[in-house]
C-alpha cells in the first residue's frame, strides 16, 4: 500500500521535469530563430549597401574609360597633324626663317652703315672662295637651254656624277710602288714626287726603266694597261667601293621619288590655253567677261547647253 503512493509521487516528478526540458528546448529554439532573422536582414542590409559602392566603382572605371579615350583621340589627331607637315612643307618653312634671319641681318647692317656681303664674304677663305668660282664657272659651261634628247641627259647626268667621284689615292700609289719597284710609302709620303710614273713606260724603252721581277712585271702589267694586255674582268672591289655605289644608287632613287615638277596651273582648275601667251590672254578676257559666260559654261559642262 505504501509503496503505490511513493510511484505516482516520483512519476509526477519525471513529467514535471520532461515538461521544463520540453520548454527550455522551444525557448532556445525560438531565440535561434530570432537571431538568424537579425542576421539575415543584416546581411540583406549589407549586400544593398555593397550593391550601391560596386555601382559607384563601375561609373568611376567608366569615367575613366571616357577620359582616357578622348585622350587617345586627341592625341592621333596631334599625330596625324604632325604627318601632314611633309618634307616639302618642313624645306618650305626652312627657307622662310632663312629668308627672314638675311633681311634681319641686311636691316641690322644698314643701320650700322655696313655692306651685307662684303661682310658676309669675310667669312670665306681664299681656298674656299676659288672653289666657289670654278663651282660656277663650271655650272655655266653646262648650262644649255636647248632642247636636248635622252643621250644628251645621260650625259650631262653623267658629267655631274664625276663631280661626286672621290679616288683611292692611297691603293693607287701602292700598285705604283709596286709596279715601279719602289720602297713602301715611298709614293705616300708628304711632298713625294710622281716623276716615276712619267718616266715610266710599260713598252720597256731603253731610256726608261722596265720592271724586273715577275710580281713587279705583273703589277706594272695590272696598272698600265694597253691594247695588248690580256688582262681583262680581274678587279674585285672593295667592300667600302660596292657601299659607295649602293649609297649613291639609293641616293638617286630617293631624290627621284621626291622630285615634283611644279605645275602652274595648280590653282587656276582647267586648262585652257595652249602656250603662256595664250594663257596671259584668255586671263585678261575671263576677267572682264566670265561673269557674263558664267552660266553658258556650266550648261557645257552639264551637257545641257542648246
Amino acid at each position: 500500500m505504501s509503496a503505490g503512493p511513493s510511484s505516482s509521487v516520483g512519476q509526477a516528478a519525471q513529467n514535471v521535469a520532461h515538461a521544463a526540458e520540453e520548454f527550455m528546448d522551444q525557448m532556445n529554439t525560438t531565440q535561434e530563430d530570432g537571431g538568424e532573422e537579425e542576421e539575415t536582414s543584416a546581411a540583406v542590409g549589407g549586400g544593398d549597401d555593397s550593391m550601391d559602392s560596386r555601382k559607384k566603382k563601375l561609373e568611376q572605371l567608366r569615367q575613366r574609360m571616357r577620359s582616357s579615350a578622348q585622350a587617345n583621340r586627341a592625341s592621333v589627331v596631334e599625330e596625324s597633324t604632325k604627318a601632314k607637315v611633309t618634307a616639302r612643307e618642313a624645306a618650305r618653312l626652312e627657307r622662310q626663317r632663312k629668308l627672314a634671319e638675311t633681311l634681319r641681318q641686311k636691316a641690322d647692317a644698314d643701320d650700322r652703315g655696313e655692306d651685307v656681303e662684303r661682310q658676309k664674304n669675310w667669312e670665306y677663305t681664299v681656298e674656299e672662295n676659288d672653289e666657289w668660282e670654278k663651282k660656277l664657272a663650271r655650272k655655266a659651261r653646262r648650262a644649255d637651254f636647248s632642247f636636248n634628247d635622252d643621250a644628251d641627259a645621260a650625259r650631262r647626268k653623267y658629267k655631274k656624277d664625276l663631280d661626286f667621284i672621290k679616288p683611292d689615292l692611297s691603293t693607287y700609289n701602292k700598285q705604283k710602288e709596286i709596279a715601279l719597284g719602289l720602297a713602301a710609302g715611298t709614293l705616300s709620303k708628304p711632298g713625294a714626287s710622281s716623276s716615276a710614273l712619267s718616266t715610266f713606260d710599260p713598252s720597256g724603252s731603253a731610256v726608261q726603266v722596265a720592271p724586273t721581277s715577275l710580281e713587279q712585271q705583273l703589277a706594272a702589267e695590272n696598272l698600265y694597261r694597253d691594247a695588248n694586255s690580256l688582262l681583262y674582268a680581274d678587279n674585285k672591289p672593295s667592300e667600302e667601293a660596292i657601299d659607295r655605289v649602293i649609297s649613291k644608287i639609293n641616293k638617286d632613287v630617293d631624290k627621284k621619288s621626291k622630285f615634283s615638277r611644279k605645275r602652274h596651273n595648280e590653282e587656276e582648275g582647267d586648262i585652257t590655253y595652249i602656250n603662256e601667251r595664250n594663257r596671259v590672254f584668255n586671263k585678261k578676257i575671263a576677267r572682264y567677261y566670265d561673269k557674263y559666260t558664267a552660266e553658258i559654261r556650266a550648261s557645257f559642262e552639264r551637257g545641257t547647253a542648246l
